[in-house]
């Protein structure tokens, strides 16, 4: 059985919840190379205003220059997880998963699917259909057509098939913030929340209830 720890948060800075995955991630590392078998965690929380650049970002996807985003009240921390410049704040679902994957029996690239298809699943609970695009980590809303926008983005990091960051679901969002980037690098595509799609705030406890169930399920995963 996958036994996994959930925990939950309503609101933290970003550097302490990054402190708290780093923590965790080399500590699961560690029990690994003893031949140990570490359990999973899976973190739920949202964040005060922030811009996260991942290892590959380019700065040239600032709109904003940094210090004009930190005048309006975001942090901005440069992180090891893959992807590019995104946004994470109040009204937003981030969900951290620390996954050792080996027990899992996956590998990188279904593990990423399985995230998506957790997100997928939350939104048709809501009446939102969405999906994915080849080529593009996250999810979609109104694939194939012109208007075509994502409302959720994956950035991971894995070593030793431990995983790390996770993904962020917009669910009541302030969608304002990502006029200042270049969400993820990509110039062609907007970005939507949960709340706009549906023209109606969402209970966040709900969402972050069904992407649970979600989990637990996708991943066969025991809550401890």
């Amino acid at each position: 059985m996958n036994f996994c720890n959930f925990h939950q948060f309503e609101t933290i800075k970003y550097a302490e919840s990054l402190d708290i995955q780093r923590t965790i991630f080399n500590d699961m590392i560690e029990q690994k190379k003893l031949g140990k078998t570490p359990k999973h965690h899976l973190f739920f929380v949202e964040h005060p205003a922030v811009y996260t650049l991942g290892k590959h970002a380019n700065a040239t996807n600032f709109i904003l220059q940094p210090e004009a985003l930190k005048a309006i009240g975001a942090d901005i921390h440069e992180i090891e997880r893959g992807g590019d410049i995104t946004f994470h704040g109040p009204g937003q679902l981030v969900v951290y998963p620390l996954f050792d994957l080996e027990q899992l029996n996956i590998g990188l690239k279904k593990y990423v699917q399985l995230i998506e298809k957790c997100i997928i699943d939350t939104l048709k609970e809501f009446e939102i259909t969405a999906g994915v695009i080849d080529g593009r980590v996250g999810v979609w809303i109104d694939l194939n057509k012109p208007d075509e926008r994502k409302i959720a983005a994956i950035g991971i990091k894995s070593s030793r098939y431990v995983t790390m960051h996770g993904l962020a679901l917009n669910v009541n969002t302030d969608l304002n913030y990502f006029n200042h980037i270049v969400p993820c690098g990509i110039v062609d595509k907007g970005v939507t929340s949960m709340q706009k799609e549906l023209n109606d705030k969402i209970d966040m406890l709900e969402v972050i209830n069904k992407m649970k169930y979600h989990f637990r399920c996708n991943f066969e995963l025991t809550e401890i």
